[in-house]
Formats: C-alpha cells, structure tokens, sequence
C-alpha cells in the first residue's frame, strides 16, 4: 500500500476541514488554539503574521494580524464556532471554514485520532 496515496470523502461527518479565524494579538491566538486543542476539537493549529486590508465602519483599515489555521472534523465547527466568539477580542471576528477535498490516508487517521 502506498504510503502517500490521497482519499476523498463524500460523507459530511467524515470530512476534514480547515478553519481561519483572524485575531489582533498573537497572545489570543495561542490561546484559543490552546483551549481547542484541551477540548480536542481541533488536532492542530498554525499561528502566522499577516497584514489585512479591510473596510470597517466605513473606514479603510490596515492592520498586522495573526491567522490561526486549525485542521479538525467538520462536526467539530459549530462547536469551535461557539469557543471562539465567546473568547474573541473582535466584535465580528472572520472564522471561516474551507473543505479539505483531499488528504493523505495518514494524515486523515491522524485527525481523526486527535478529534472528537
């Protein structure tokens, strides 16, 4: 069996998802990464500097962020959904979930495995 061999799935409580969610303070950031990953509802996350361009209020903004990047199950959203706008500093914080169509056998066993 090829070790690299990729899998899709069709079934929504087997697919994997990546969710962003944006914070102003790295500290935010690790720590809601630290608290999801307590409750297992995420198998990791990936904190990195970014600079956003938005409108808020009706203002032009530009701001150095931090992108928390998390791999999970995609039934475990709504509950990290919840987490996080209970923790976050933003009043309307960007949490988005993205598919993962496709994935490695292993490293999808290794979701799973760190995952409620």
């Amino acid at each position: 069996m090829n070790k690299t061999k990729s899998q899709t799935f069709d079934s929504p409580k087997q697919q994997c998802v990546e969710v962003k969610v944006v914070f102003g303070r790295k500290a935010e950031a690790q720590k809601v990464a630290q608290i999801l990953l307590d409750e297992k509802l995420i198998a990791c996350g990936q904190i990195y500097q970014i600079e956003s361009i938005y409108v808020w209020k009706g203002k032009r903004e530009q701001a150095k962020e931090y992108c928390l990047e998390m791999k999970t199950k995609r039934s475990c959203f709504q509950r990290i959904l919840e987490v996080v706008k209970k923790l976050h500093s933003y009043q309307c914080p960007e949490i988005v979930a993205t598919d993962i169509l496709e994935l490695s056998d292993d490293y999808y066993k290794w979701i799973i495995e760190n995952t409620n």
